[in-house]
């Protein structure tokens, strides 16, 4: 059965709802199995260390801007009716919100994605601080914290097309972007053998960046055939959270949406893997002022999210892979910022990276490991 019959057997919300699901249950599962983690990657980076998690990052990275851009040189895929790209973007909300977001996820210790997949796999720390994200996400879109993120936001504009298409800016075309892509994807497989990352670290890895390219083919597939205007989009988790949200919170007569099916089934995808490998564990607060760490970074997380327009997944992979302007700005703003607040509160020469989930990273350094290597 082909995408038009499902669309006029089912609706065009429940289809869009409906690949969502399937297509978070993919995410989730892949996330959850590579340990895929914005926050862990730029630790990484900033304190000179091999220990994969950096590697796994670029596998996405490599992937979603890769298969994206695959997809367009083929014709299968036009981003220039989405969001990221025809709308009037916010440059100066690009760079303040990634910056509130980076220092928010090293606080939280996990960015938006992470956190929901700690939550289905019994992280409590990890649901409380992903509530707390909904809730200022919300309020930055419509309530209280909404007059600010406007404010902000006017600072620095920028129009939408051509402006933030970074692609027709530069005039590298779907092939240039492609060898962007390739660069970082063979990068990413050298340093794997040398690490030694496991095959769900860079398997799982890739599926998670086949999950953005599979939003934005199904999303542009279902906008074509539609007979309602309907958004072409990938996969973030900064309004997708706040919509969540406020449907649990009020009744509402708003029909479903690509966002109203992803969360769950990010959700279900997490706690099937971490059941089926046996990783299903509650865990809560060890301490007073930790809990308020948490606090404070998912609220910083969920008004930078808001503001920039995207978190680490919806403008890290989904906005990168169709290189938008404010999305690289907003990536770009997150590593610094994240990399910065690492070494003023938590980088201790000889310390591991911990984790959520209680795993640590290995401290040694990039320069000891290149030299037990010859």
């Amino acid at each position: 059965m082909g995408l038009d019959s499902l669309l006029e057997q089912w609706g065009e919300d429940r289809v869009l709802a409906a690949g969502a699901l399937l297509i978070g249950v993919v995410f989730g599962f892949m996330a959850q199995r590579s340990r895929f983690c914005l926050r862990s990657a730029v630790i990484e980076f900033a304190r000179n260390l091999l220990g994969g998690r950096l590697t796994v990052w670029l596998f996405a990275f490599a992937t979603a801007v890769g298969g994206t851009q695959l997809l367009a040189s083929l014709g299968w895929f036009d981003a220039g009716n989405a969001r990221q790209i025809a709308a009037r973007g916010s440059l100066s909300g690009a760079a303040v919100g990634g910056a509130l977001f980076g220092i928010g996820m090293i606080l939280a210790r996990g960015c938006a994605s992470r956190l929901l997949v700690l939550a289905a796999q019994g992280n409590l720390r990890s649901v409380v601080s992903g509530l707390i994200f909904a809730v200022t996400a919300q309020s930055a879109l419509t309530g209280a914290l909404s007059p600010l993120r406007e404010w902000i936001s006017g600072w620095w504009t920028i129009d939408g097309g051509g402006a933030r298409d970074l692609i027709a800016r530069t005039g590298i075309g779907h092939g240039g972007a492609m060898l962007f892509a390739a660069f970082w994807l063979l990068a990413a497989v050298v340093w794997a053998r040398r690490q030694k990352v496991s095959f769900w670290g860079w398997a799982g890895a890739v599926g998670v960046g086949l999950s953005v390219m599979a939003g934005w083919w199904f999303t542009y597939a279902v906008s074509r055939l539609a007979f309602d205007a309907h958004p072409i989009q990938s996969l973030s988790f900064t309004g997708p959270s706040a919509e969540i949200l406020s449907r649990v919170l009020f009744v509402t007569d708003k029909p479903l949406s690509f966002d109203a099916g992803l969360m769950p089934g990010v959700f279900l995808g997490s706690f099937l893997s971490a059941a089926l490998f046996r990783e299903l564990k509650l865990e809560g607060f060890e301490s007073g002022p930790g809990m308020r760490r948490y606090i404070v970074g998912a609220v910083l997380m969920g008004f930078g999210g808001m503001l920039a327009g995207g978190c680490a997944v919806g403008a890290g992979l989904s906005g990168a892979a169709v290189f938008t302007a404010t999305a690289w700005v907003t990536l770009g703003a997150m590593w610094a910022a994240a990399a910065i607040t690492d070494r003023l509160l938590d980088h201790h020469p000889g310390d591991t990276v911990q984790e959520p989930g209680g795993q640590s990273l290995p401290s040694k350094p990039v320069v000891a490991m290149a030299a037990t290597r010859g």
